[in-house]
């Protein structure tokens, strides 16, 4: 039988988002980050940075601990209805198996966010609730024309409209409908986490 995801409330304005980082520093990306803060605001939405968001570790927005304990409480916090996060690279793995869902599950909200951060996907993904595979703050460091269309279809995600994938045919697809839930995720991730019980 077919899994039933659950989605989130969708967001209203006036809604929170936080930004977080549970993986790579962002050093040099406060321009990014800013504009991206910006753009949530243009939305009607209010926004909490994690307290990690600058820190620095080696690779790291602060060690483990600090990085689990923002994304906590963020989790908990019943007033934010969606986290975003600002970069992937490595790390959120490190810290998913600390990380308690409960208080998510009694009140879901939208987590968003690619690379690594396909370990927290994969793990909601076992607890039955849907995510958003979708751009991370830091793409703001693009240029804008380039990514307005992963900006709108974020948009159009986080606030329930309709969202259309046109892909170009190829001579080996075969004719047919399929109506199943769409996974997205970094392969290397997903294959790293084959035998766990996130996969």
């Amino acid at each position: 039988h077919s899994v039933q995801y659950i989605n989130p409330p969708y967001l209203s304005k006036g809604d929170t988002i936080a930004i977080i980082a549970p993986a790579g520093q962002l050093l040099g990306k406060s321009e990014a980050l800013d504009l991206a803060v910006s753009q949530l605001q243009s939305w009607g939405l209010k926004v909490v940075v994690g307290a990690n968001i600058l820190e620095t570790d080696g690779h790291f927005a602060g060690d483990d601990d600090l990085r689990r304990q923002v994304f906590q409480e963020m989790l908990d916090d019943p007033s934010i209805k969606a986290i975003w996060c600002a970069r992937g690279g490595y790390g959120s793995m490190r810290i998913m198996d600390q990380l308690d869902f409960s208080k998510f599950q009694v009140k879901p909200k939208w987590i968003i966010g690619y690379s690594d951060v396909t370990a927290c996907h994969s793990q909601l993904h076992q607890l039955h609730f849907a995510t958003i595979h979708g751009m991370m703050a830091v793409n703001f460091e693009n240029d804008l024309e380039d990514i307005k269309l992963s900006i709108a279809s974020l948009k159009d995600a986080l606030f329930g409209k309709s969202i259309r994938y046109e892909f170009d045919s190829n001579s080996k697809n075969q004719l047919g409908e399929v109506k199943a839930p769409v996974i997205g995720g970094n392969l290397s991730l997903l294959s790293a986490m084959l035998g766990s019980e996130t996969a």
